[in-house]
């Protein structure tokens, strides 16, 4: 089941410790999911953990994870090989792609290496909705700031531009983040974005952003762009979850 419009939750947050399993969907996560509009069945949600290279411990997490709300799980992998025939049929298949982090940078060479960068374009413009945190939100934007590379932080500028905006995340949480996001910003290695502190993520419908939201009682979310010295960092209004 579609949602009314191409949707992308992008997130520094999505999923909670969990009192029986490793993890569990955060309020972030059930947002996704309740934006996809189901009904009369369980949503069903594919997990990527491309970013941390596709492990076991953390497939096996994300299904403990899903069954605690009731929802169908599915996954994606691509080490050592994809594991389904056709890439596209399955993320049509869900409700929602759920894109765990880790190094973006391997996400996105690898989402390529398999035509999974198409496949996720075709998802999104069926509805089907789009969320991730950290590797897995810089992910749908023109770039953003990555650790894959190093503990220096870098820019990644080969996003898959679903939406036409930079993405910093972590960004209350890193002491690198703010200011390298806003440097790249103002020196236009990176065109103006939206920034998430941990536990905040903003949604777009279409290329539009429209809301901002947060699992947490703290957690901002910015817009930042270009000014006539420097940059400038505006807050935006966050729904608490």
């Amino acid at each position: 089941m579609p949602a009314d419009a191409p949707t992308i939750l992008a997130t520094s947050g999505g999923a909670v410790m969990g009192t029986r399993t490793r993890f569990e969907p955060g309020p972030l996560t059930e947002l996704a999911v309740d934006l996809a509009g189901v009904t009369g069945r369980a949503p069903k949600v594919c997990f990527l953990g491309t970013a941390c290279g596709d492990s076991p411990g953390l497939i096996r997490d994300f299904y403990d994870a899903v069954q605690t709300r009731g929802w169908t799980g599915s996954h994606l992998q691509l080490f050592t090989m994809p594991n389904v025939e056709d890439v596209t049929a399955h993320l049509l298949d869900a409700d929602v792609v759920w894109v765990w982090g880790g190094s973006v940078a391997g996400l996105l060479a690898m989402w390529r290496l398999h035509g999974v960068d198409e496949a996720m374009r075709s998802a999104w413009e069926a509805g089907v909705v789009l969320t991730g945190v950290s590797a897995g939100s810089i992910c749908w934007h023109a770039g953003g700031t990555t650790d894959s590379f190093g503990p220096d932080l870098r820019p990644v500028t080969n996003g898959l531009g679903l939406v036409p905006f930079s993405n910093g995340v972590h960004y209350d949480s890193e002491p690198q983040r703010r200011p390298l996001f806003q440097s790249l910003v103002a020196d236009g290695t990176l065109p103006a974005g939206y920034a998430t502190d941990d536990g905040a993520g903003v949604l777009y419908r279409g290329t539009e952003m429209v809301g901002a939201y947060a699992e947490t009682d703290d957690a901002g979310a910015y817009f930042v762009e270009a000014g006539a010295d420097g940059v400038v960092e505006t807050p935006l209004d966050v729904t608490r979850l």
